[in-house]
């Protein structure tokens, strides 16, 4: 069961469609919602405010007065009225402010917003969910367009089908439960790893036949390479959101060989949850 839910927030449009996903899966689960702004201040302000010290600069304390006048105003929208919405600030960079802070009140999932990035911007910068998805032990949802009513009947979870993957399908199993979704397990098949459908198949039922899931799936889909296979299949069944597991590789492996979970993040338009191998 999801109990505790971390939403980044820069208070932007997409961050706050996060914050309405996040909402309705925590009204489903009577889960709390950890509310996190991450306050990028001058090097000197930050270890005067991380330390707690009670000589704070008064440009810390106008920010941080700032900040929570902000949450104060998110925290009174009607999608959170009777949610327990717990506020909370870090001074690290994102990245290692999203991870210390998941990790540190133990929530179940990350969801957050994203406008995801292309072409160039992609290469040489990329998005912030897809450096937190690259890094994040946590499952991560992301959001990237405003959603009002986050019902989702279809989920698509990609896999391969190897034991490695057996605990993220396991995950991505129990949060369709949670959402009261079908999960549509699909192998994507191309021709550079092409499998025939008897052997597809037998690797398949081998996987399930040992775990205890239901109200799923298992599909076979042919297409040019594994990402345009797990998109153009989630758009076949109208899914209303696609499940990833990734490897978060880092380094020049990253740069060589990619990740497929963070490009699906990238480039889907439906709401991507990820999960840490």
């Amino acid at each position: 069961m999801i109990k505790s839910i971390l939403v980044p927030t820069d208070f932007s449009d997409q961050a706050e469609s996060a914050l309405k996903v996040a909402a309705q899966i925590a009204r489903k689960n009577n889960a709390s919602i950890y509310l996190l702004h991450i306050l990028e201040l001058p090097m000197h302000l930050s270890d005067l405010m991380s330390s707690g010290t009670t000589a704070a600069a008064p440009q810390a304390v106008y920010f941080m007065k700032q900040t929570h006048n902000k949450f104060e105003e998110l925290i009174e929208k009607e999608y959170l009225k009777d949610l327990e919405v717990v506020e909370t600030v870090s001074f690290e960079d994102i990245h290692t402010g999203i991870n210390s802070s998941s990790e540190k009140n133990n929530v179940d999932i990350i969801v957050m917003g994203s406008h995801g990035s292309t072409g160039f911007e992609e290469l040489f910068i990329g998005s912030n969910a897809e450096k937190v998805v690259r890094t994040s032990k946590k499952p991560v949802l992301v959001i990237k367009e405003d959603c009002e009513i986050f019902e989702i009947s279809d989920f698509v979870y990609a896999t391969n089908f190897d034991n490695e993957d057996k605990p993220s399908l396991l995950a991505a199993h129990d949060f369709s439960k949670s959402i009261n979704a079908k999960l549509h397990l699909v192998w994507v098949n191309t021709a550079n790893g092409f499998k025939t459908t008897y052997e597809t198949e037998e690797k398949m039922n081998l996987m399930i036949s040992g775990l205890d899931i239901s109200n799923y799936t298992l599909n076979i889909y042919n297409d040019i390479t594994v990402e345009k296979g797990i998109l153009n299949f989630a758009g076949s069944v109208n899914a209303g959101m696609i499940g990833i597991s990734t490897h978060g590789r880092k380094g020049i492996s990253h740069f060589i060989n990619g990740s497929l979970g963070e490009d699906v993040v990238n480039h889907a338009k439906r709401p991507v949850l990820t999960f840490k191998i």
